[in-house]
């Protein structure tokens, strides 16, 4: 004899809302995706996300911080008109390096037929508790190293700054700059050298 089927017990549950969506906390692939099924507020988060390398990989390439701000501005530019051609075969923020360096190019080859000089005194105002004396040493060694870079190959200039001030493996360089890998650590040590030569000259 079997026993006597039980009601199913109800069980009350408070439904809850649906939490806005913090498009902050969103992974590049998603805000990816949602920017190019036309959700703007995903692609504002992309640039305002991922902004701030794109202004340190220009001002790094490039000696003159005008040039640089509007090196950085087109990138963002082009990333907001050609995102629809990211197939997502390399990372975006690959993708986005690509468009930065070209761009910054873009505005070499201007300023090199313009011959714009560089500024060559920072006049913001330091805060109170920096030291004078190894803020003045820094923006020389900045200022040295700038036009060392300006001397050397842009290929090699632009493999030491990914690889020593971004940090950049081999692999994501070769990725990035469409080379082997064998070619990006040449790159690197003759412009490693160079930089030392002019640097103890």
């Amino acid at each position: 004899m079997q026993p006597p089927a039980r009601k199913p017990r109800q069980i009350d549950q408070v439904l809850r809302r649906d939490a806005p969506l913090v498009y902050e906390k969103l992974s590049d692939p998603i805000l990816v995706k949602r920017a190019k099924d036309g959700d703007r507020r995903a692609l504002d988060a992309l640039c305002g996300r991922h902004a701030p390398r794109v202004e340190r990989l220009a001002q790094h390439l490039l000696r003159d911080p005008e040039d640089a701000r509007d090196a950085s501005q087109d990138a963002l530019a082009k990333l907001c008109v050609k995102l629809p051609q990211f197939r997502g075969e390399a990372a975006f923020s690959t993708w986005l390096h690509r468009l930065t360096v070209n761009a910054c190019r873009d505005v070499a080859q201007r300023r090199h037929a313009r011959r714009c000089e560089p500024l060559e005194e920072d006049r913001r105002e330091a805060p109170r508790d920096a030291d004078p004396a190894r803020a003045a040493e820094a923006r020389e060694l900045r200022a040295e190293l700038g036009a060392h870079l300006s001397e050397i190959s842009p290929t090699q200039a632009t493999v030491v700054v990914l690889k020593d001030a971004f940090d950049f493996t081999f692999e994501e360089i070769a990725d990035a700059e469409g080379m082997p890998v064998g070619t990006a650590k040449c790159y690197a040590h003759r412009g490693r050298n160079g930089l030392r030569e002019r640097l103890r000259a």
